[in-house]
């Protein structure tokens, strides 16, 4: 399989483990609770199968921003979170970032 089909299934992973995390409030509600700690169990589980195939560093930019950013968007889609300029300019920075060390690890 793809290196990369594993590393956006941790992402995907990552993010709505996150959103259960929030569910739980504050590990009161167990079926959160429980959900958070497999889903994130499994998440990295897929990153250290993606971990095989991608170099660390291009990998963990990638899963660390996307899931940094997404679940942002999640916050405020889902939980009504409210967002501001410099939330948005900070996503698009993380995004930047991002893309920057993805070139950099094509280019020689």
């Amino acid at each position: 399989m793809n290196g990369y089909v594993f590393l956006g299934l941790a992402i995907l992973l990552e993010i709505f483990s996150t959103s259960m995390l929030k569910a739980s409030d504050g590990f009161t509600k167990m079926l959160p609770s429980f959900v958070f700690a497999a889903g994130m169990g499994l998440s990295f589980y897929a990153f250290s199968q993606a971990l095989q195939l991608i170099p660390l560093s291009i990998a963990y930019a990638i899963w660390s921003g996307a899931g940094t950013a997404l679940t942002a968007v999640i916050a405020v889609l889902i939980w009504k979170e409210s967002i501001n300029i410099y939330t948005a300019i900070g996503i698009v920075l993380i995004i930047s970032g991002v893309a920057l060390l993805n070139i950099k690890g094509t280019v020689h």
